[in-house]
């Protein structure tokens, strides 16, 4: 980050009376090539409360749309770049903390997170990364020893994660808006040699991000994963998935859910997510004008024309997820009518989307199909057959390969963080280890892949700010 000055302020972690590791993520840890038991006793710096020795921890600068209103100054307001590693594969990643106080940025907020969110980010995350997801992935969860003020007290916890970067669309939106074109430059000629070291021009950097960013969600879509919180300073310009707050997996099938206490008019509702990636990257196109063409018309011509490729690049990874989810070969507008007939014999009754997938497999094998008997669905599983290519047994088994049969359910998750914040972290632990397969079907886990119990729900999560 030293070559971006202006795009960040050094910082350090504010003080926690206690640095109590809850738990650390082995598995990354040996992908980073750090010594584990040297994280176990190194607390006090993935709290924040300590520096790495000649580390300077920074906060990172950006502005950002959020909910769809222009914020020229937002930042890291209770989170610290602590610096950059190398993992075992050569490739350079970002150490962060996540609820480690007050920052520069903070807004009038404390800074600090709780035990809650930060594990359902954790968990999250490495559900993501099990689903095959590109995605930021937690290395630690740490307690405070504080209670933090919400809508009640709670125990304090700082987050401390990886990603490939923390540049952000909002990076480029502040950079556009303090310095003009050359701070977008040097911007720009930093996120080509960390994410796109094949693009030759900016246009082409732009090209990569918007390319990265229809895959990324076509992903989210296959699995019924809601970001919650799709703002331009929460879109990562490395194309993985970042900042998980308020998110979660859908249980029945509907376009509109959404599940963000914040989030009143639905906009970032499951549905609306695709639109909203190219509402991000259209601001993204806007920072980095001046770099396409000195000639502002120029320039949003052919920001434009890649921008409108958006949709047909995310609808072909997208109906692609969904042919090889139904077991189904070819492309054609029988299958795309299939595809579309599905969601809505789902949307009609209500059906577990993720079960769904593993349902129809099933019935290749022969099992009773009674989540998938209501009205429509015998006509179209008629249909769906005529299409299958290869023995039904195989084609179940290709099926099983892409569909979880574990996701983060919503109440699995909510008894985990509930009974973590309580000081009880087997469920949580549990929880993991389930999810850590996703695709592997396990005796005495039927229970993680059941639908969402009846009564207590729409669920609701928060951001935990």
């Amino acid at each position: 980050m030293r070559e971006l000055e202006g795009l960040y302020v050094p910082w350090q972690g504010a003080e926690v009376p206690e640095r109590r590791l809850l738990v650390l993520n082995e598995q990354l840890a040996a992908e980073l090539d750090l010594d584990v038991e040297a994280l176990r006793g190194s607390a006090d710096v993935l709290s924040g409360h300590a520096a790495p020795e000649g580390a300077t921890p920074v906060a990172q600068a950006y502005a950002g749309h959020q909910f769809g209103a222009y914020s020229p100054r937002l930042g890291d307001g209770r989170a610290l770049l602590l610096g950059e590693l190398l993992d075992a594969h050569g490739r350079r990643r970002d150490l962060h903390l996540k609820g480690s106080g007050r920052t520069p940025f903070a807004r009038g907020g404390d800074g600090k997170a709780v035990v809650g969110p930060m594990l359902r980010e954790y968990v999250i995350g490495e559900a993501m990364h099990a689903l095959g997801i590109p995605t930021s992935r937690a290395l630690a969860v740490v307690a405070t020893g504080e209670n933090i003020r919400r809508e009640t007290f709670l125990p304090g916890a700082v987050l401390a994660r990886v990603a490939a970067s923390h540049i952000r669309v909002g990076t480029f939106q502040f950079a556009a808006a303090s310095g003009g074109p050359e701070p977008v430059r040097r911007l720009a000629a930093h996120s080509i040699a960390r994410h796109h070291p094949d693009a030759s021009t900016y246009l082409d950097l732009y090209d990569r991000v918007i390319e990265s960013q229809a895959a990324l969600i076509a992903q989210w879509m296959l699995v019924g994963f809601v970001h919650g919180v799709m703002n331009t300073d929460n879109m990562a310009i490395a194309g993985e998935t970042i900042d998980y707050g308020p998110c979660a997996f859908m249980d029945a099938y509907a376009p509109a859910t959404v599940f963000s206490s914040i989030d009143h008019g639905g906009r970032y509702a499951y549905g609306n997510q695709p639109a909203i990636a190219a509402w991000n990257l259209a601001r993204l196109g806007e920072a980095m004008l001046p770099l396409f063409d000195e000639d502002q018309d120029a320039a949003v011509a052919v920001a434009t024309s890649r921008l409108e490729m958006f949709t047909d690049r995310f609808e072909g990874h997208w109906r692609a997820g969904m042919r090889a989810k139904l077991g189904v070969v070819e492309a054609s507008e029988v299958t795309d009518a299939l595809i579309v007939d599905l969601q809505a014999l789902l949307k009609r009754h209500k059906i577990d989307y993720t079960g769904s997938f593993r349902a129809l497999a099933a019935s290749l094998r022969g099992a009773s199909a009674d989540a998938l008997s209501g009205e429509g669905f015998p006509e179209w599983m008629a249909r769906w057959r005529e299409q299958l290519a290869g023995e039904p047994g195989e084609v179940a088994a290709a099926m099983d390969r892409i569909n979880p049969v574990y996701v983060p359910r919503n109440h699995h998750v909510e008894v985990a963080l509930t009974a973590a914040t309580g000081g009880d972290m087997e469920p949580f632990q549990r929880l993991l280890e389930v999810l850590a397969r996703p695709f592997d079907e396990r005796r005495g886990l039927d229970a993680y892949a059941e639908p969402a119990p009846a009564g207590g729900w729409p669920y609701i999560t928060y951001c935990g700010t």
